[in-house]
């Protein structure tokens, strides 16, 4: 989302020549249809075949009523030029008003908010699974409370959990609850998001934090391998984002070392609840999801 016009579709070319397969995106990041172009354009190379990647995207928040919800699926299916997805997750648990643009705004620039129930949601995106136009379906920045619920409904039971977290936001209970559900979380903002447009400039910038500069010094990898490395070894999936090739090579280079317990201890006490992505706006909404502790 974050990412300039034309670098989408060689950042993905770069990213499946590098060994990359997992490739994360969504309707709401408004550039699937470059996605789309570099997955068609190692496909016909063959460098990979199909089967080999796993295609992830989101149901956006215009869409979260029962019958719009494969309108979305099929609006991000015709952009990657796809059968099916690997995985799709609800973006966000709050619905924004339906049939506008994106982003819904009053005139006084306040979001427009739908009256849909992300169990409703749900049970639309089994029906798509059951057509064979996903594989597996999962959940982005919902609470446990809201995970509950949906296990409460669920036929199919979510797949993923993908929310933020990094050393400032380790989620450890969320984590925790995830794998007791047999749930498993995939960590975006890894690094925590240092290019966001919101950023403050006295904002902590989690790269140039000096307990993980003194790490990186000691082991000799760079922070961002570190924090990689940390979230591997918790069991979290981590997408890292980036444009840039040296970092994509950099940050798939995390296989070589291990972190041994006082490290991962070290990292995972750094947490302070530094959470990057909020969502201010939308903190009124009945389904805002920050509200309670995990």
């Amino acid at each position: 989302m974050k990412s300039k016009p034309g670098e989408v579709t060689q950042a993905v070319k770069d990213a499946i020549d590098a060994g990359y397969r997992h490739i994360d995106g969504a309707l709401a990041y408004q550039n699937e249809n470059e996605v789309g172009d570099a997955i068609q354009a190692k496909l016909s190379e063959g460098v990979v075949k199909r089967e080999d990647l796993f295609v992830v995207s989101k149901v956006w928040n215009t869409y979260h009523r029962a019958d719009l919800v494969p309108v979305g699926l099929k609006k991000t299916l015709g952009d990657l030029r796809l059968d099916y997805l690997d995985l799709y997750l609800i973006h966000w648990p709050m619905g924004y008003l339906e049939d506008r643009e994106l982003f819904p705004k009053d005139d006084n620039g306040k979001f427009l908010y739908s009256d849909a129930d992300f169990v409703d949601t749900w049970k639309a995106m089994e029906e798509c699974v059951n057509q064979g136009l996903i594989k597996s379906i999962g959940l982005s920045n919902f609470n446990s409370q809201q995970i509950e619920r949906v296990l409460s409904i669920a036929k199919i039971k979510p797949a993923v959990l993908q929310v933020e977290s990094h050393p400032y936001l380790n989620q450890q209970k969320l984590l925790e609850f995830c794998k007791s559900k047999g749930i498993i979380l995939t960590a975006y903002s890894p690094l925590g998001s240092p290019d966001r447009p919101w950023a403050k400039p006295d904002d902590p910038k989690l790269l140039d934090d000096p307990k993980l500069v003194e790490l990186s010094k000691k082991l000799k990898k760079s922070p961002a391998q570190i924090i990689l490395r940390w979230q591997v070894q918790r069991g979290v999936i981590v997408i890292p984002k980036t444009v840039t090739k040296s970092r994509l090579i950099e940050n798939i280079s995390i296989f070589d070392f291990e972190l041994d317990q006082k490290a991962m201890d070290y990292i995972t006490s750094m947490d302070c609840g530094g959470r990057a992505c909020v969502l201010e706006w939308a903190n009124d909404h009945k389904y805002y999801p920050f509200n309670i502790e995990f």
